[in-house]
């Protein structure tokens, strides 16, 4: 087999092959109301068919589990991978995260029950309209009215409106958040500092009504993912620490619960080279004509000088296309990147950028000048692939 010249150009990635989020049956943002359906929730409709309903119902949502991660890892986590058979209603498969596979998307998806292309939380930073700025979507930086940005009741407000008794426990710090208040918000909020106290509260909390919803967090083996790499020791004794957490929980169940484990999206390393590091700052093709950059490494917005949208689209496409997935806004909507079609409000449309970039191989598109924290990390997530787009749906029945 000849070796490509310099001349030659591959074939960049179809769209087609990009594994897309199972919306409207198998995705975060299909669990809560599969979940409120089976509590009697007005309105919600139980689209994952493999669940069966339970009078008391906790999602322990684990941030960065990814089902690949567990599945690989059953020295630290024996009585999670004891469970990965009950995954999906008995199936043994996961769930989908949704695009992209990052944590303030995912939140929204749960908590609201919708995609992203309609709660509009559709990445780590997106350009806001109204502004021209770029806004930071997990720490709301610059503040915008959350109730503008994101205007759907949450499935625990509807759920709580209806009844059920409804709380969420997780770290004190994220009581007012604007996160929260768009994301998770509804019945009443537990602020609890260990995993243990909200391990504990959640079950008390669960016994507390004859219908009950709760959900609680931990976000600690995300963030030593971040630091540290999910092929550290540090990563590795985390996950031991949720495996003991969600053992705890489950054996606390009162009776006619039902506990789901789940995440919001895996986590993938990326070497520390140029070759797997693509920093932004220092390409001038990858610069030409745009007037912001956001999203994050594996999962880029790309927002275009007006007039300039076509050139970044075809010059990204030509020197990213064989590792990334690379689209323009209208082509990964048709394609079901935020949503099923029609799901897309008109209000989140500008939200998401004019050329989309989500990595297929283990490489980012770092910037190390305006973006000096986020390019320093280990462990990374966004995209499509398995490893960061499949989650778990752990299930133990009292």
């Amino acid at each position: 087999m000849s070796q490509l010249s310099a001349w030659d150009h591959p074939e960049p990635l179809a769209l087609d092959t990009a594994p897309l989020p199972e919306y409207g049956s198998g995705s975060l943002a299909d669990l809560l109301p599969t979940l409120a359906a089976g509590l009697g929730v007005p309105g919600l409709t139980a689209t994952i068919g493999e669940l069966a309903p339970a009078d008391r119902v906790c999602v322990f949502l684990v941030d960065g589990l990814g089902w690949e991660q567990l599945a690989a890892h059953p020295d630290e986590a024996p009585f999670l991978t004891s469970l990965l058979g009950s995954s999906r209603g008995g199936t043994g498969r996961p769930l989908t995260a949704g695009y992209p596979a990052t944590t303030a998307t995912s939140l929204a998806s749960v908590g609201t029950g919708l995609p992203p292309g309609a709660h509009g939380l559709p990445g780590y930073a997106v350009r806001n309209p109204a502004t021209g700025e770029l806004m930071n979507q997990l720490r709301w930086q610059p503040y915008t009215e959350p109730g503008a940005w994101q205007p759907y009741p949450t499935v625990f407000q509807r759920a709580h409106q209806a009844g059920v008794h409804t709380a969420q426990v997780t770290s004190p710090a994220f009581e007012h958040t604007p996160l929260t208040k768009v994301a998770l918000s509804g019945g009443t909020f537990h602020g609890r500092l260990t995993g243990e106290e909200r391990m504990d509260l959640a079950a008390g909390q669960l016994a507390a009504g004859d219908r009950s919803l709760v959900y609680t967090y931990y976000s600690e083996l995300d963030g030593a993912g971040h630091r540290y790499g999910i092929a550290s020791d540090t990563w590795r004794g985390q996950l031991m620490n949720v495996d003991r957490l969600a053992q705890r929980l489950a054996e606390q169940l009162p009776p006619r619960s039902a506990l789901y484990v789940t995440a919001d999206h895996g986590m993938v390393d990326v070497p520390f080279d140029e070759r797997h590091r693509i920093d932004f700052d220092e390409d001038w093709e990858l610069r030409a004509g745009v007037a912001l950059l956001g999203g994050e490494g594996r999962a880029r917005h790309v927002y275009a000088v007006p007039g300039a949208e076509n050139d970044v689209l075809a010059v990204w496409r030509e020197v990213l296309g064989e590792q990334f997935w690379v689209a323009s806004r209208d082509e990964a909507i048709a394609a079901g990147w935020f949503g099923r079609p029609g799901d897309c409000d008109e209000r989140v449309y500008e939200r998401i950028g004019d050329v989309l970039a989500a990595a297929h191989d283990d490489v980012l598109i770092i910037a190390s000048e305006r973006e000096p924290k986020e390019s320093a990390l280990v462990g990374n997530h966004g995209s499509m692939t398995p490893a960061e787009q499949l989650v778990p749906l752990l299930e133990v029945r009292s």
